[in-house]
């Protein structure tokens, strides 16, 4: 190649825009954001989960009830389906965020720890982050499939709430409940794990608070994990 070849090469090279990349501040103020709005579902939705403690007729009136939120403003099932949107775009971009987070920071850091690991030394919580939310992932994937369209339940009749939890979770189905439980555990980890990141993301965190932030966070994980699992265990073991 000649010299004027070379320098119109470079020239080229040179004029090429670099690709600009989202500032990682902002990823994790969108992570930070995303989980607050996920958490917040996850609370309420807990919630109406333990009206089956109340019985059958409670939980199946409660199901209806989300339907006909703010009628006739609002279609029937209007109000559920932004709340879904919603939802699947905060799930989206928590994972796309925490995806790009991920990459930077193994491609930061080139050279591998002793024994060959990339992972760096922290609370267990952090270390299963990524593994626990791909299990959450897959839960809520078959959870949709099984108790919100039916397709995977055995009774799988609309809005017969009850019914259709105590198929699914029914004595001869245990593996249901286990895989449920498991996922319900990981999902506790990562909720501990999201608040205490959060609020340092959010700059609500200091040496001073940190105590505290992380015992509401594991106060708050601990209740949610108690409150899930309370509905598989209690219809597998015939408490409701």
């Amino acid at each position: 190649m000649s010299d004027k070849s070379r320098a119109g090469s470079a020239a080229a090279t040179a004029r090429k825009p670099r690709k600009r990349r989202t500032p990682s501040a902002l990823l994790k103020f969108v992570m930070a954001l995303s989980g607050v709005l996920l958490l917040l579902y996850v609370v309420l939705h807990m919630i109406g989960n333990l009206k089956i403690f109340l019985g059958g007729q409670a939980i199946d009136e409660y199901a209806a009830y989300l339907r006909m939120l703010l009628e006739p403003l609002v279609p029937y099932g209007g109000v559920l389906w932004i709340v879904r949107i919603v939802l699947l775009v905060s799930v989206i971009a928590h994972i796309w965020a925490a995806t790009v987070l991920t990459l930077r920071a193994r491609k930061a850091r080139p050279i591998k720890y002793a024994g060959g690991s990339h992972q760096v030394k922290g609370s267990y919580a952090a270390r299963t982050m990524r593994w626990g939310g791909v299990i959450i992932a897959l839960f809520v994937v078959y959870h949709l499939m099984d108790l919100t369209a039916g397709w995977l339940n055995p009774n799988g009749v609309h809005l017969a709430v009850n019914d259709n939890v105590h198929a699914d979770f029914a004595p001869g189905r245990w593996y249901v409940t286990l895989f449920y439980v498991i996922a319900v555990v990981a999902l506790g980890f990562h909720v501990r794990h999201g608040i205490f990141s959060g609020m340092q993301t959010l700059g609500w965190s200091n040496n001073n608070r940190e105590r505290t932030i992380k015992a509401v966070a594991t106060v708050v994980a601990v209740v949610l994990t108690l409150g899930f699992v309370s509905v598989p265990l209690a219809v597998t073991f015939g408490v409701v």
